[in-house]
Formats: structure tokens, C-alpha cells, sequence
């Protein structure tokens, strides 16, 4: 049986086309509010202007870019959804809207975004979103999320590219600010991954995910949680160290690292076994705020910039 196949025999023959709110779930708007304000942060710290119409053009083709990325993801691993607590409820496992409508959707509204994109801000922008689409659709989901453990190392570059395209449409260039920028996800994505991973073991068991616990346990994966929240601290004082942040962003950004790298090591002090995992989940609550404040800090830092004319 084809993948396609066994999608829409997941729906069954009595699936609902689903309703707005189904249709919106398929664009996982938590991580399309992560994606679309730190796309934000990059157009703002991008040195030049953008005229407002385009910028809110920009951000809108990013979101729409991203909610599509989430669309065909879901399509695709309907499979293994339907196996994992935490996916169970997605509109197709839980046969709200069928595998041939998502695939449709997420399809149109890739086509779509990066179209609009070229078209009125500039191509390089579109050519880095469709780029991303593809990563995280095909080179993550159909191939790196089952077939290796190191799926969420490499398949993070997706998630990290969202100020490069925001960047671009401001500058229609890649600095190396820009990938100062890309690197702070990059690295921060396995550590907050694993974490879930650890909680979450038996789910990804159960779906056969190669997810790094699974695979070679959960004292490996400690040690590789604390290396990469070493790794995302360092990144994320870059900025200020080359210039393009203040004094004050670093003393934050030291601080938030600082924590990230405390919340690792409790939970590599966690006893292997433990069933509650509480220091896991609060590294995974921990890595959400961390990198909200990091961006948050560094989008209050190039408003100063902008208007004051000053690096705070």
C-alpha cells in the first residue's frame, strides 16, 4: 500500500472535510507564532528599510510559508500521529479533515506564499522560504525523522531559518549576522527536543521515531542535552560580542543562558528511570521562555537602535 494510501485509509470513507478552526490546527499556529517572530526580529535588525506594506506582506508569506510546512508534516506522518498521545488529536489521526485535503492545502498555500513573496518583496527571500518548506516537508519529515536518531540535529536547520528569510527581505542579502541568528535556533532546537523526547519516550517508541533516547538511552541524551545548552549559551552572546547588540542584550542573554545551562544539568542529574521527569519538563517549559527572551531582547535591542540611533 502506497504512504498516500494509507493516509486516507486513516480518514475512513466517513471523514469530514473538517471546519476553519480543523484547517487552522493543520498550520500548528504555536510553532507559526515562533517562526513568524523571529523572522520579525531579523527584518528589524536588518540595517536598511522596508516600506511597512511590504514588511507586513513579508511576514504574512512567512506564516503562511510555515503553517504550510506544518500542513504537509501532518499529512505525511498521519501514521504515526495517530500512535503518539501528544498527536492523537491532529485533525487527521483524529479524522477531522482528510489526507487528500491536507496534502491539497499544505501544497496550495506553499505555492502560494512563496509566489506572493517573490513577487512583491524580492525572489532570494522566496527562494530561502521555499527552500525551508522543502527541509522541513521532505528532508526532515519523510526522511530524517525515521531514519535517525540525530533526526531533530539536522532537521532543526528548518526552524532556524526564519530570520535568514527575514534578513533577506529587508536586505535581499545573507549576512553573517543573519546566520548568528539561524545558529542560536539551530542549537537550541536539540536540547529542547530531547527534552520532550525523554518525557515522551514510550510515545515515540510506540510510533517507531529513532528519537535519541529511543535509540541510545537517556544518559546519552543528558550529555548531549548539556553539551548543546552550553553550545546555545555561547550563541546566543554572539550578537553583542560582534556588535550588532548591545551591552545590555548580552547581560541578558548571559543570564537566559545561564539558566538553560542549569535546567540541563539538573536534568542530567535526573536518575535514569525516573518515571515523572519533572526536570526534563521544566527544561522544555525553560527552553520555550529562553528563546522567546533571547529574541524578545534582541528585537527591544534594534527598536532602540532605530529610533534612539543607539545600541543599548
Amino acid at each position: 500500500m502506497s504512504m498516500t494510501n494509507e493516509h486516507d485509509a486513516l480518514a475512513g470513507p466517513a471523514m469530514l472535510d473538517g471546519d476553519a478552526r480543523d484547517y487552522f490546527a493543520l498550520l500548528k499556529p504555536r510553532v507559526m507564532s515562533l517562526v513568524v517572530f523571529t523572522a520579525f526580529v531579523g527584518m528589524l535588525l536588518a540595517p536598511g528599510e522596508i516600506h511597512p506594506l511590504l514588511g507586513f506582506i513579508a511576514v504574512l508569506c512567512i506564516a503562511v510559508g510555515a503553517g504550510a510546512s506544518g500542513a504537509l508534516n501532518m499529512w505525511y506522518d498521519a501514521d504515526i500521529d495517530v500512535l503518539m498521545g501528544r498527536t492523537a488529536k491532529r485533525p487527521v489521526p483524529a479524522g477531522k479533515v482528510s489526507a487528500e485535503n491536507t496534502l491539497a492545502f499544505g501544497l496550495f498555500l506553499s505555492v502560494f506564499s512563496v509566489v506572493v513573496l517573490g513577487l512583491t518583496v524580492n525572489w532570494l527571500s522566496a527562494g530561502l522560504l521555499a527552500f525551508t518548506i522543502f527541509f522541513y516537508a521532505v528532508i526532515y519529515t519523510m526522511w530524517l525523522k525515521r531514519s535517525t536518531p540525530h533526526n531533530i540535529v539536522i532537521g532543526g536547520a528548518a526552524g532556524a531559518f526564519p530570520p535568514i528569510i527575514g534578513w533577506a527581505c529587508v536586505t535581499n542579502s545573507i549576512s553573517i549576522e543573519s546566520i548568528v541568528l539561524f545558529s542560536i535556533i539551530f542549537l537550541w532546537t536539540p536540547a529542547h527536543f530531547w527534552a520532550l523526547a525523554l518525557f515522551k519516550c514510550a510515545d515515540y517508541g510506540r510510533a517507531g521515531v529513532p528519537m535519541l533516547p529511543n535509540v541510545s538511552g537517556e544518559r546519552a541524551t543528558k550529555h548531549q542535552i548539556v553539551l548543546y545548552a552550553v553550545l546555545t549559551a555561547i550563541s546566543g552572546v554572539v550578537p553583542s560580542l560582534m556588535g550588532f547588540a548591545g551591552v545590555v542584550y548580552g547581560v541578558v542573554a548571559a543570564v537566559l543562558g545561564a539558566a538553560f545551562i542549569w535546567y540541563s544539568v539538573k536534568t542530567w542529574q535526573m536518575l535514569d528511570g525516573d518515571e515523572k521527569m519533572i526536570p526534563a519538563k521544566k527544561l522544555f517549559g525553560y527552553s520555550l521562555v529562553y528563546l522567546f527572551g533571547i529574541f524578545t531582547a534582541l528585537a527591544v535591542d534594534g527598536l532602540v537602535a532605530k529610533f534612539f540611533g543607539v545600541v543599548a
